[in-house]
């Protein structure tokens, strides 16, 4: 004798039953976009074989794409289930700033343009290095919580880059490349005394935006830690230039990447490449060099004897 509960159950599996054709278009659709974000996510823990074409990760989606497919499809009387749920996942995130639609569209965004039009960039590791010249004077000159250092930075901040929306994870980096643009743009290379290693502080500098090598690392440190960034420079022969970090992960690399050359900085880095150091703990830190256009510009030189961290 069937009993009521089968009834009721075999009724609802019913009701939720998707009519063919639909139920394949529904499978379809729900494979792809269940694979975008797991692709997403083996994307930046996988090894980057350096196939020709990115044929590793392409065959990796198709991989994806087609469990989720047969998975689906053995499920297809709760293929309306699965697409509730998903959505309702997205849908949370989206509302309460987790992982929701707009992150799901920038990751992968980010991941394509990185993969397609600048998939390695240049990578150096900092290993041994020696101790950094006049150390002290220099960290007494970064005067980051001098009000009128800030002043700068905050003018900087407000006259670019206001307008980029959805990035909300790089708000501050966004507001660091401001100041990048603010100085670099109207840097003036000035030498020290003959003779003479002239350390001077932020606020010497700010006047006139002139200076040499140490002077504008010191300077563009300031404004940077200021505004909650984090700088460091780089020592190399005869030579200080600074650094920022960006974060320790592939796909701050990417989003980095995207932004600077799709979103701030499109006419001075067309056709370039980022250029970046990796140290010891993974931290990416990316060139912000006054004989740069752009953040991630090219190296003056590259032989590193020291690096100061100013967090």
């Amino acid at each position: 004798m069937v009993k009521l509960k089968d009834i009721k159950y075999q009724s609802l599996k019913e009701k939720l039953r998707i009519k063919s054709p639909w139920d394949s278009i529904i499978i379809f659709i729900l494979s792809i976009l269940f694979t975008i974000p797991v692709f997403i996510i083996a994307h930046q823990k996988l090894i980057d074989f350096n196939w020709p074409f990115q044929m590793d990760r392409i065959l990796m989606f198709i991989l994806i794409t087609t469990i989720f497919h047969f998975v689906l499809k053995a499920m297809r009387r709760i293929t309306l289930i699965s697409l509730i749920i998903y959505l309702v996942t997205l849908l949370y995130g989206t509302v309460f700033g987790g992982y929701g639609f707009i992150s799901v569209f920038e990751d992968y965004r980010s991941m394509i343009y990185a993969m397609s039009e600048n998939p390695n960039p240049q990578d150096l590791i900092v290993s041994k290095l020696l101790p950094f010249p006049n150390k002290y004077k220099i960290i007494k000159a970064v005067e980051y919580d001098n009000p009128k250092i800030r002043n700068f930075a905050i003018r900087a901040t407000s006259k670019y880059f206001k307008k980029v929306k959805g990035y909300n994870e790089y708000f501050t980096l966004i507001q660091c490349f401001a100041v990048f643009k603010e100085i670099n743009t109207n840097w003036n290379y000035v030498s020290d005394p003959k003779g003479r290693d002239y350390i001077a502080k932020a606020t010497e500098t700010l006047p006139y935006l002139s200076g040499d090598c140490d002077d504008h690392s010191i300077f563009m440190a300031a404004c940077i830690k200021s505004i909650g960034g984090i700088p460091r420079l780089i020592h190399t022969k005869g030579h200080i230039y600074p650094e920022i970090y960006i974060g320790d992960k592939k796909s701050d690399l990417e989003a980095i990447n995207y932004l600077i050359k799709k979103e701030l900085f499109p006419q001075e880095s067309k056709g370039q490449v980022l250029h970046y150091h990796i140290d010891e703990r993974g931290k990416i830190w990316l060139n912000l060099d006054y004989t740069a256009h752009y953040p991630g510009g090219p190296f003056m030189n590259e032989e590193i004897l020291g690096a100061l961290t100013l967090d």
